[in-house]
């Protein structure tokens, strides 16, 4: 499996991004920045994940430290019996705050993938993060269309475990577009930490969250203690991936420094 790794520290009162590693056929671009985070890019040599591909990303946020952590565009899921897979691994430090906001995935008829995100927070410390998952090529008749989707998140708190949880798309369980109805995307949104807390209590009490349709019912909601997850639905998928930039409070650039994005971005 290729490794990447990200390592951010501060440094007065700003954030450096102190080591950037990646292996074939992950890239990193770290950008510079003049407010109080540190930023970076994700990408992939061929513009997407191939057969076989196997990545995984370690993040490191230090005491009292700013991440942002991106992506330079969408993340192409290409046709891949044997399956493709990514994971990130984030540990954010005391006082520190991540903001993880990829564009979105998609998967391509054929296509086999596993995505893994794991998030451990020490105390004080918060995460920002919205995942989103396009229908694919629609346009050339490959709408929900790949062979198998796994996407799991968890979120552990002070080494106790808050969240975690697993999406399958297959299939093999009914045709997706059925199923799927006339979203084009699907979305994760967590907040959680006391940077993101008021945002967290505001999104979880929305309905529908955010603004965009809600899958499921109010189990498909969790929140305390200043945390909150909500499952969004959209139609077309850019809605899915700027529906976290309603609120203000979801990534502030007073605090995080953070860039606008074409599609995703942290705060208007």
């Amino acid at each position: 499996m290729a490794e990447g790794r990200l390592s951010f520290e501060r440094a007065g009162a700003a954030t450096v991004l102190r080591a950037a590693y990646a292996e074939s056929p992950l890239r990193l671009l770290t950008p510079r920045n003049h407010g109080r985070s540190a930023w970076a890019y994700l990408s992939t040599l061929g513009g997407g994940f191939v057969d076989g591909d196997r990545v995984r990303l370690r993040i490191s946020v230090g005491e009292g430290a700013r991440g942002f952590v991106s992506s330079q565009g969408p993340t192409r899921i290409y046709r891949s019996p044997r399956g493709c897979e990514s994971e990130t691994l984030a540990e954010v430090g005391a006082g520190a705050a991540l903001v993880l906001a990829p564009d979105p995935t998609s998967c391509f008829a054929g296509a086999r993938f596993r995505q893994r995100t794991a998030v451990d927070l020490a105390d004080g410390a918060s995460v920002a993060l919205w995942d989103v998952l396009a229908a694919g090529r629609s346009a050339r008749g490959e709408r929900w269309s790949f062979e198998r989707c796994s996407l799991g998140l968890a979120l552990r708190r002070d080494g106790r475990t808050v969240l975690d949880e697993s999406w399958l798309l297959d299939p093999a369980h009914g045709p997706l577009r059925e199923r799927l109805g006339r979203f084009e995307a699907l979305g994760t949104v967590l907040l959680a930490g006391p940077l993101f807390a008021s945002a967290a209590a505001r999104a979880a009490a929305r309905a529908p969250p955010l603004g965009a349709d809600r899958v499921g019912d109010g189990a498909g909601r969790r929140r305390g203690g200043g945390a909150a997850r909500l499952h969004l639905g959209a139609r077309p998928a850019a809605d899915a991936a700027r529906a976290p930039r309603r609120d203000p409070c979801i990534a502030r650039r007073r605090s995080l420094g953070a860039p606008r994005l074409k599609g995703v971005t942290a705060c208007t």
